[in-house]
């Protein structure tokens, strides 16, 4: 019967090209439901192996056993059939090929194993998912009142099949919050046994290269993160200039833990009166004639990530920031300038700024005062001084863009129709052809830097 199955099957294959398309579909279906079958038979075909000893005739084990009769199965798969076979004959009574109605076969319908062998042997589930669903009972067994024990198995088994081995894990804690022992508070203890996990490696800095950290959180703080970025990450067309949002999702996500971090380091440098006293400033090491030629890179000093190097605009932005102190050297690496602090824009200063500009300057944008960054928008290393007059709010998104682009913009001293103080020129490049030309910024804003 067996030779003749599988000379049918071999049959269909040969004429596969008189099939229609709309019958491949079908005919897959019902291939694979026989392929299903096929492989319950053989559950059942090494149970009643492994219970009649013919794997002992050898010396064999019923691991053994089941590699020299599967050969389909030595890729992978052979030692989860053995070991479930293996389990089934030793601790149940479960005999081959036994219909699970008749109640004259007497053994434990409602025990884990019978339930997943149920499945097993009738090709509904594979021997690795039912192994991974007797996994995560056993290690609920003892926090879970007994009664549920059936239901939670086939609950694993359900999701196992339709989703895969990983996500059974994931429904543990909900199997704990449904059917958790009373007075215990299982879920806080997995919980807080997570907490002494939770980790952030170390940065694996590349130069010229992402920079690489791996992450593991507990559902705690994870709610409280995406919480966090989670708006911050969401697509920000512009619906002023008509720019869309291309960034990748990835992308976002990252920008939007950086918007939070340097948010913070802000605050920190305000509290602490300034960025040289902060705990959150970054330091590199530049060459003056590469900032000035737009060439060459920065090295990241006193940090985890040190000896990063940042490229030239990248620094140029972040030196609008009070959160980084730029160490200048100049031709025989004699330090010039460390700091350069008369670059940084003040207390008194920012909130002058947020007071004119309310936010973010870029067109389209309404990121609040709170979430942005002093800009020069003559660069200090440049020659532009920390007035208001060369000041403009940009968030970090549009901060980084401005900077990409190398943009510049018009500082007035009174606002235009729309209230505007400070109107972009977005054309790309504009900085350097103001640079070279008649700068378009006004001088009318003057305000020494307190």
């Amino acid at each position: 019967m067996i030779l003749d199955a599988r000379a049918a099957l071999e049959a269909c294959a040969a004429v596969l090209h008189q099939a229609s398309g709309a019958d491949l579909g079908p005919m897959l279906a019902e291939v694979d439901a026989l392929a299903a079958a096929a492989a319950g038979v053989r559950a059942e075909l090494a149970l009643e192996a492994v219970r009649r000893g013919e794997h002992t005739e050898r010396g064999w084990t019923p691991r053994e056993w089941v590699f020299e009769h599967c050969p389909s199965l030595r890729q992978g798969g052979f030692a989860q059939l053995a070991k479930i076979v293996w389990e089934t004959a030793g601790s149940t009574t479960i005999p081959a090929g036994v219909d699970y109605n008749d109640q004259s076969v007497a053994f434990d319908r409602d025990a884990p194993l019978a339930i997943a062998w149920e499945q097993v042997r009738t090709g509904v589930t594979t021997p690795t998912i039912a192994l991974g669903a007797l996994r995560e009972v056993d290690r609920l067994a003892d926090r879970v009142y007994a009664h549920a024990i059936p239901d939670i198995t086939r609950g694993f088994l359900e999701v196992g099949v339709a989703w895969g081995p990983a996500t059974m894990r994931r429904l543990r804690t909900e199997m704990i919050a449904r059917w958790g022992l009373p007075d215990r508070d299982e879920v806080e203890k997995d919980q807080a046994r997570l907490r002494r996990a939770a980790y952030l490696t170390s940065p694996e800095a590349e130069s010229g290269d992402l920079t690489t950290y791996r992450l593991g959180l507990t559902p705690e703080q994870a709610a409280q993160l995406e919480a966090a970025i989670g708006p911050l990450a969401a697509p920000q067309p512009n619906e002023e200039t008509g720019e869309r949002d291309l960034r990748s999702p990835g992308q976002r996500r990252a920008e939007a833990l950086i918007t939070l971090a340097t948010r913070h380091a802000a605050t920190d440098a305000d509290q602490h009166g300034g960025p040289a006293t902060s705990d959150t400033c970054v330091q590199v090491t530049v060459a003056l004639e590469d900032l000035r030629q737009h060439k060459g890179a920065a090295r990241v000093l006193h940090s985890r990530a040190d000896g990063t190097l940042l490229g030239i605009e990248t620094l140029r932005k972040l030196c609008c920031d009070a959160d980084l102190i730029p160490t200048v050297l100049g031709t025989d690496s004699q330090v010039v300038d460390v700091g350069m602090t008369k670059r940084l824009f003040t207390r008194a200063q920012r909130r002058i700024l947020w007071q004119r500009d309310h936010g973010c300057t870029y067109p389209g944008c309404d990121a609040p005062p709170a979430w942005t960054k002093a800009h020069h928008v003559k660069h200090w290393a440049d020659g532009g001084p920390t007035d208001l007059n060369n000041a403009a709010l940009l968030c970090q998104r549009h901060h980084t863009f401005v900077h990409e682009r190398r943009l510049t913009a018009e500082v007035r001293q009174r606002p235009d129709d729309t209230g505007r103080y400070v109107i972009w020129d977005l054309a790309p490049g504009s900085y350097d052809r103001a640079l070279r030309g008649a700068p378009p910024w006004s001088d009318d804003w003057s305000t020494p830097a307190a």
